[in-house]
């Protein structure tokens, strides 16, 4: 579960950044692509957050879909497949967005 390992990054930065103010809410950029699952970095945040300054604060994650374009014909489309098809049938797609993962916000008290 690599959640753990990246959840446990974001909490180390964010403590770090804020230094000893109580953090208050969260908001995280976690793209669809991305290869993690929100309700796990959900549960793992409850896990590392216990005794550090963002313990109690709320994390919100935002889920951007995939963005490709299609070399073939030239078609943009949003896509949740980590290996997508364009509607043309071409596998010769550029992924342009969807595995962000990004502290977008914190809120501190």
């Amino acid at each position: 579960m690599h959640e753990l390992s990246i959840t446990q990054s974001i909490v180390t930065t964010v403590t770090e950044r804020m230094h000893e103010r109580p953090v208050r809410r969260i908001r995280l950029e976690v793209g669809r692509l991305s290869g993690l699952v929100p309700d796990s970095v959900r549960f793992c945040f409850e896990l590392v957050a216990a005794g550090t300054t963002c313990e109690g604060a709320v994390l919100e994650i935002d889920e951007p879909p995939g963005r490709a374009e299609c070399r073939s014909c030239g078609s943009a489309f949003e896509t949740d497949e980590v290996l997508p098809l364009c509607a043309c049938g071409s596998a010769d797609v550029d992924v342009r967005g969807g595995s962000e993962l990004r502290i977008r916000e914190v809120e501190v008290v």
